[in-house]
């Protein structure tokens, strides 16, 4: 994970987006819904303030920034403090992990992978939803990333590379929805698609097979 710094001081300005393009933020759980597997014990790595997680019904989250994980814990998400490389749960522990925005700021990817990949059980399913570098928005971001407080120390993947590596950790059965089609922000189409190469927003279900 990043340094959890920024997100600490600026958190307010992280839950600000929520509610300027709220219309992104609903089309982008409405796709998250659309893969969501039938689950009883999920955890979500990177849970932020809860908004997803909270609107998901799922219970815990891992979060190393201090003051979102408080907000997160307010939205009634259990928080444990940790990171996607080292997660603090025994083997085969749930049954659905989501990640939200997280694959471009953790600092292994395949570590990251891999232990989602030991604490699933078998058969259950991993959701990593993220913003394509490939895209028009996806350049925007990488271009403007070092002006940005949030993505100053992100690292971009192109749809093609978050397939390869979910299959590299062993998941199979992987399908993609997207949407957010646009390059600026304010003019996002909110449409829902098969596939990807087009939305900005890209979201994999993979399974633990």
């Amino acid at each position: 994970m990043p340094k959890s710094e920024v997100f600490d001081k600026y958190w307010r300005e992280y839950e600000d987006w929520f509610f300027r393009y709220d219309n992104l933020y609903k089309a982008e759980l409405e796709v998250i819904k659309r893969l969501l597997p039938p689950f009883e014990n999920a955890l979500e790595i990177g849970v932020g303030t809860g908004r997803f997680a909270s609107a998901l019904g799922i219970k815990v989250g891992i979060e190393p920034s201090t003051k979102m994980a408080s907000v997160a814990k307010e939205r009634g998400v259990e928080v444990i403090d940790a990171v996607a490389e080292e997660l603090p749960f025994e083997d085969e522990s749930f049954d659905f992990v989501l990640m939200v925005t997280t694959v471009c700021f953790v600092d292994d990817v395949k570590k990251s992978l891999s232990e989602i990949y030991r604490v699933l059980k078998r058969g259950g399913s991993v959701i990593v939803g993220f913003v394509d570098r490939g895209t028009p928005l996806g350049k925007f971001y990488l271009q403007n990333r070092k002006n940005s407080r949030f993505y100053k120390e992100a690292i971009f993947f192109s749809a093609k590379e978050v397939e390869k590596l979910l299959k590299e950790a062993g998941f199979r059965e992987c399908e993609a929805l997207q949407t957010l089609f646009g390059d600026r922000l304010q003019d996002m189409k909110t449409v829902i698609k098969e596939g990807y190469g087009e939305g900005a927003f890209v979201v994999f279900r993979c399974k633990r097979v």
